[in-house]
């Protein structure tokens, strides 16, 4: 088992730069950012790009694995990403991973003055935009005809350091990003259902991952789940992201991925409880 830590970009570098350098000192595999102009009852605060955060981030570690979870076709156009995940896995070492959905937060397409896709608009988006994104980080001239998305002769050297791209770890719940994430993702990670019960969620879970085997058969893939899409946050004990972890652990999950506890709002927690958490729990999977 692995283990990921998603930080939000809602501190000023000079005070949120410290939780990359722990989360890396704790023994994290790997660490996360949101990729959002803004996030649910967070919009009313500081809130920052994921594409400088993680370049901080870059260049303020040397061994955890970074990436965006998940990036935002609702706010990027693969052409110009692409150069920004170039420049990432270039400044980083090779230790970028794409953590990619098909943009379901309504409130982004608001700020930006256009009306949310619904449902199955998203997944043709999302759709087209991986399939543009993986051709434009493994060839060089691409030209694309799309409903969303168009590219004419799109230069994309020097390519990517990690050979032959960055991998993808493509999120899914639903039968058609199910099938995306077995076709284009070197990953798949979940949230599982919207629930307030937390049985109801784990058997939901249950059922993603074994529709998930279905389609990727004996591929070695990385299936990651976010834990804290949960009822119970993960760590608001750590009996809790004990138990969490078990679960995720017998249902065949290769990483699971907590959050950086904050004050107040979402992911409220107890920075001792993280502690406690790398020091008793983390280690018993090595």
């Amino acid at each position: 088992m692995r283990f990921g830590i998603v930080i939000l970009p809602d501190q000023p570098w000079s005070q949120g730069g410290d939780r990359w350098r722990r989360a890396e000192s704790y023994g994290f595999d790997h660490a996360w950012t949101y990729d959002h102009v803004a996030w649910r009852s967070l919009a009313d605060g500081p809130w920052f790009d994921a594409v400088p955060t993680l370049t901080a981030a870059a260049l303020s570690t040397s061994r955890i694995r970074l990436g965006t979870l998940v990036a935002n076709p609702s706010i990027r156009h693969p052409i110009s990403f692409a150069r920004q995940l170039m420049a990432l896995d270039d400044i980083s070492g090779g230790r970028f991973t794409l953590g990619v959905g098909a943009g379901a937060s309504v409130l982004d397409p608001t700020i930006l003055g256009e009306t949310p896709l619904a449902p199955r608009a998203l997944v043709d988006r999302f759709s087209e935009f991986l399939e543009l994104l993986d051709a434009l980080l493994t060839t060089d001239r691409v030209n694309f005809s799309g409903e969303y998305y168009n590219a004419v002769d799109a230069r994309t050297l020097p390519g990517c350091v990690q050979q032959p791209r960055i991998p993808f770890l493509v999120a899914a719940n639903g039968p058609r990003s199910l099938r995306l994430a077995a076709r284009y993702g070197q990953g798949w990670v979940t949230t599982g259902p919207k629930s307030d019960d937390l049985e109801a969620w784990w058997k939901a879970v249950a059922e993603l991952i074994a529709r998930h085997r279905d389609l990727t058969g004996e591929s070695i893939v990385d299936r990651a789940l976010t834990l804290d899409s949960a009822p119970v946050f993960s760590l608001s004990s750590v009996d809790a992201f004990e138990d969490a972890t078990g679960r995720a652990a017998e249902l065949g999950f290769t990483d699971v991925i907590t959050h950086w506890p904050r004050p107040s709002d979402w992911y409220a927690g107890d920075i001792d409880v993280l502690e406690d958490v790398v020091t008793s729990v983390i280690p018993r999977y090595r």
